[in-house]
Formats: structure tokens, C-alpha cells, sequence
């Protein structure tokens, strides 16, 4: 599959550099999803169109087992500043966390499957919105899910390109791969009044300091050493002059946990942490937006991924993972089905770039390798079946 990818490399850029010039926001994805239909369905692909609002789904093959593929589509709210020829014309919003990539390779995978023989189905999981939520903060991954993409599914696969590592290393690891994601909101309310009378009102900033400090012990003080977390406070937003002492105080935060017993944990301290407005005289509301759950990647499809790079790129080419709290909605695929993402490195050697950050941009050698890994690891899966 690799010397056939490397065959198909031109064509892999053109589609990537494409999209990367004509970048769509999430659940807006529209000229992104018709090209990928169109291809998909000129290869000989089923091939549903607007599944979870903007998504794709496409299948080639027949029955069981089935392995599904899945690549994420949209762009984010940045104004890019790279000067190359490939640079987004959509004025500020930017593929800035490499789904331009993701989903050219995903095309690649299809191409290559749809010139070989094998036994059941493979799915092919085009998605909205990983970026963003609806107006109830929901992403494009339980759109999907809702519509169907996942049933019949028995693996699912996925990979991220990683400009912090060199092409042709992968990092794989089973267990938690990203973190769980919630937001919270709350606000603390008092009394205001003049800034020279502090006595007479009960000032919900004089609150909050206790209640920052609160929020601030509860990783290093509340849950168990071995269980990462992260607790922030984003925004806090307050007053609008110098000698007035405000109402109310707003906060918006995000919590992040591996184990969902954390969750739970995580979610009471916060709520006692805005207790103490109460014990100081105030008052507080306090609301937690349920995000994405936790990733893991599940052992069997660690292995598959894995024993697939080392027979084509070699053992020493598989890296350690670099594990962290990001959070990932490609959680909501493995909760279906065991499965997997892979990071593949992407890193621009001599100028090292960042995930979500203006000059963001990859090495394309990178393509050809997600391209052949993932199609040589769906049709291993199908032929062992």
C-alpha cells in the first residue's frame, strides 16, 4: 500500500491544498462534503450525503465484518498568515489542526480500497464540526452517530497529524489517548455600591478570590495524584467602572479528566468551590455543559495499527505517545466500537509549527504514509476476519 501511495502523492497534495484554500467552519463544511461525495461516489462508493447535518457517509464492500474510517472536515476561526500558494482564502478561518490533511488522506485510503478485493465492508466516516458545537455545544461526532454512521461498525480508525514529530514515525498507544471535556458557567452574586462604601455591599469580587483559590486546589488537592485532570477558569468578566463595586461576577471554564468517576468528583468541587459565596454572604449559579467523553484507544486496534507500521515503516519508527488532555470527539466513535486514533508525524523539519496557531501548516511527505497506513490496516482487519 505504501509504493502505491507514493504513486498517488500529487493527487493526495491537490486534494489537501484545496481544501486548505477553501476552509469551512464546522456544521458549514458544504463545498468540502460535495467533493468528497462526488469522489467517493465516482469510485463506486454508497455514498450518503448530509448525515449529522454536513458529513458524509460512504460504503464499498458487503456484510461482516466492518471497519470504519474516519476523517474530520472543518477549519477554525483564525486568520492565517502563511505566505504560500496554498494560503486559505476564506478570510479569517484557517485549517490550523490539519483536517485538510486528514480528509485528503481519507480519500487516498478510499482510492486505494477501491482497487482491491476483500471480504465485508469498509465505511468511510466523513465528519463535521470536531472543532465546534451546535448551540447546545454539541460536535459532529454524536450528529453522526445519531444518524447511523456507526451501525454495523465492529472497528473503528482514525489518525491526527503531529507537527511536533518527524514523517514516517507514528506515535500509538492503547488506554486513554485524549481527555474528557465539560464546560462550566457560573456566577457569583452580591451587592454592589460605591467603591469608596465597600461596608455596605457585599462584593462578589472579594468572593471570587476565595472562590479562584478553591478552583485552584482541586487538581493538587482533592482528587488522587494518579488520576490527570485539569480544572481552568477561561473568562471572568466584572464591572464597568473604577469606584463602583459590581453585582455579580460571570465565570466560563473547562474541566478535563481521564476516568468519568474524576467527572463526577470534579463537578462536586467546583459546585463547593462556589459554595463558599454563600458562607461569605452572596449568593451563586453555577450550570456544566457535558462535552466530549474521554478517548481510548482499545488494545485490539492498537495492535492492528501497529503490527501495519512496523511491517511498513519499521519498528524503530514507532514512537512513544505523547498523551495529553486535548479533547478529541472521535471519543464518541470508540464508545460504539473498539478503536484507535494513531498521531502521524507531520513536522516541518527546521521550522517547527503549533495545532491551532496562525502558521500552522505539515510536511506533505506526510500523506502518503497516513494514506497507506490506513487503507493496508482496514484491509488486514477484513482479511483476517
Amino acid at each position: 500500500m505504501l509504493d502505491k501511495a507514493r504513486k498517488m502523492q500529487q493527487q493526495l497534495i491537490k486534494w489537501r491544498r484545496d481544501f486548505h484554500m477553501h476552509p469551512e467552519l464546522g456544521f458549514q463544511e458544504t463545498r468540502t462534503s460535495a467533493i468528497v461525495a462526488n469522489t467517493l461516489e465516482n469510485l463506486g462508493y454508497r455514498v450518503r450525503r448530509n448525515v449529522g447535518s454536513t458529513g458524509v457517509v460512504a460504503d464499498l464492500g458487503s456484510g461482516e465484518p466492518m471497519i470504519a474510517i474516519r476523517a474530520d472536515m472543518d477549519a477554525l476561526p483564525i486568520q492565517e498568515t502563511n505566505d504560500v500558494p496554498y494560503v486559505s482564502q476564506n478570510p479569517g478561518v484557517m485549517h490550523a489542526c490539519g483536517h485538510d490533511a486528514h480528509t485528503a488522506m481519507a480519500l487516498g485510503t478510499a482510492t486505494l480500497l477501491a482497487e482491491e478485493k476483500f471480504p465485508g465492508t469498509v465505511r468511510f466516516l466523513f465528519q463535521p464540526a470536531e472543532e465546534t458545537g451546535d448551540k447546545e455545544g454539541i460536535s459532529g461526532a454524536p450528529h453522526m452517530i445519531r444518524d447511523g454512521a456507526m451501525e454495523g461498525v465492529n472497528m473503528i480508525v482514525a489518525l491526527h497529524v503531529d507537527p511536533l514529530t518527524p514523517v514516517g514515525d507514528i506515535c500509538n498507544e492503547a488506554g486513554p489517548a485524549s481527555g474528557g471535556a465539560d464546560s462550566w458557567f457560573g456566577s457569583v452574586i452580591g451587592k454592589g455600591g460605591h467603591g469608596a462604601s465597600p461596608h455596605d455591599t457585599i462584593d462578589p469580587i472579594f468572593i471570587s478570590a476565595h472562590i479562584i483559590f478553591a478552583m485552584n486546589g482541586i487538581v493538587s488537592r482533592r482528587l488522587n495524584p494518579f488520576n490527570p485532570a485539569a480544572v481552568s477558569i477561561g473568562a471572568i468578566h466584572a464591572g464597568q467602572a473604577e469606584n463602583v463595586i459590581p453585582t455579580q461576577v460571570d465565570f466560563k471554564g473547562t474541566l478535563r479528566y481521564t476516568e468519568h468517576n474524576v467527572q463526577e468528583q470534579i463537578h462536586a468541587e467546583i459546585e463547593r468551590a462556589f459554595s463558599l459565596a454563600r458562607t461569605l454572604g452572596g449568593d451563586y449559579e453555577l450550570r456544566f455543559e457535558i462535552g466530549t467523553p474521554p478517548m481510548q484507544n482499545h488494545p485490539a486496534a492498537v495492535e492492528l495499527i501497529q503490527k501495519t507500521a512496523v511491517d511498513l515503516l519499521g519498528e524503530e519508527h514507532i514512537v512513544p505517545f505523547r498523551k495529553g488532555l486535548g479533547a478529541e470527539d472521535f471519543s464518541c466513535f470508540t464508545e460504539m466500537a473498539p478503536g484507535a486514533m494513531f498521531a502521524l508525524g507531520a513536522r516541518i523539519e527546521g521550522d517547527q509549527r503549533y495545532a491551532h496557531n496562525p502558521r500552522f501548516d505539515i510536511d506533505e511527505g506526510a500523506l502518503q504514509v497516513g494514506a497507506a497506513l490506513l487503507a493496508e490496516s482496514a484491509l488486514r482487519f477484513l482479511q483476517k476476519k
